[in-house]
C-alpha cells in the first residue's frame, strides 16, 4: 500500500515538472485539428485557417480579435505580433464590425490575397469569393517544383512566383502587379519557409508544406520554431526571393477604390 502511494506521489510530482517546462504541452488535446464544419468561415490564407482549425483563434472564423490573431500566432506558430497585428487591422477595415471581423472578410481583393497566390486563382478567374477555397491545380505550380529533391527553397519559391505570374499575365487582364505585390509575394513565400523550414537556410520539407497547404492542419512531426518569426526573421530571406525572381516590372494595374483604402490604411 505505501509502496502504491510513493509511487501516485511520484507519478503527481513528475506531471506537475511536465507542466512547469511544457507549456504546449495539452496543444494536442485543447489544439486538436477540426475540419471547418457548417457555417464556418475561413480566409485566403492557410495559416490563418490553420490557427482556426485548430482552435487557435475561434474555430468558426467570426468574430475575430486583434488579440485573439495575435496571440494565436504566437501559440500556433511563435509568429512575433508585427505580422498577424497588421492582418487583424486589415480585417477591421474590411469588416462591418467595430471590433472583430470574420476570416472571410480578409478576401477582399489586394488586403492580404493578390493575384497570382500559391494556393487560390486569382479573383478573376473566380469571383464572388470563389477562389476562397484551396486549389490544387493553382497549387500543383509549386508542388511539381524543385524536382529530385524533397524540399522547397529560395530558388524554387522565386521560380514558382514567376510561373503563377506569367501565367496571370497572359491570360488575367485585371492582374495588378506592382512593386508591392512583388514584395507581399516575396515575403509569403519567406513566411512559408521559415515557419515550417528554417529560418536561415531558407529550406524546407516538402512534406511538411504540402500538408499544410493543403489540408491547412499541423503537419504531423512538424514543431513551431524556436526563434520568434517576425519581419526582421523573413527580411534576409524575402530579398534573397525577390533578388532570385525574374520581375518583368509592373503594369498599369490598380485595385477598386474601396480595395485601395484597405491596402493603404492597413
Amino acid at each position: 500500500m505505501f509502496g502504491f502511494i510513493r509511487l501516485f506521489s511520484f507519478f503527481l510530482i513528475f506531471e506537475g515538472i511536465v507542466a512547469m517546462v511544457s507549456p504546449y504541452q495539452n496543444q494536442t488535446e485543447s489544439h486538436h485539428f477540426q475540419a471547418p464544419g457548417e457555417g464556418d468561415v475561413r480566409s485566403p490564407c492557410p495559416f490563418l485557417n490553420v490557427l482556426a482549425n485548430h482552435g487557435y483563434v475561434p474555430r468558426s472564423g467570426k468574430n475575430v480579435t486583434i488579440p485573439d490573431i495575435v496571440k494565436g500566432g504566437r501559440e500556433g506558430f511563435n509568429v512575433g505580433p508585427n505580422f498577424f497585428r497588421l492582418t487583424g487591422k486589415k480585417g477591421l477595415l474590411t469588416s462591418p464590425n467595430l471590433d472583430s471581423f470574420n476570416l472571410d472578410d480578409l478576401n477582399l481583393r489586394g488586403c492580404i490575397e493578390m493575384d497570382t497566390s500559391l494556393t487560390r486563382p486569382d479573383a478573376f478567374f473566380a469571383p464572388n469569393n470563389a477562389n476562397l477555397p484551396f486549389n490544387e491545380t493553382v497549387y500543383q505550380t509549386m508542388a511539381s517544383s524543385n524536382p529530385g529533391v524533397d524540399y522547397y527553397n529560395v530558388t524554387s519559391q522565386a521560380q514558382v512566383q514567376d510561373a503563377r505570374l506569367n501565367h496571370s499575365i497572359a491570360n488575367n487582364p485585371e492582374l495588378v502587379n506592382d512593386a508591392t505585390s512583388l514584395f507581399a509575394r516575396s515575403a509569403a513565400s519567406a513566411l512559408i519557409l521559415s515557419i515550417l523550414g528554417d529560418p536561415k537556410t531558407g529550406i524546407a520539407q516538402k512534406s511538411v508544406v504540402d500538408t499544410l497547404m493543403r489540408e491547412e492542419r499541423m503537419p504531423d512531426g512538424w514543431k513551431r520554431p524556436e526563434d520568434v518569426i517576425d519581419v526582421d526573421t523573413i527580411q534576409p530571406l524575402t530579398q534573397a526571393i525577390m533578388d532570385a525572381s525574374n520581375w518583368p516590372g509592373p503594369n498599369n494595374g490598380t485595385y477598386p477604390g474601396a480595395q485601395q483604402l484597405v491596402i493603404f490604411s492597413g
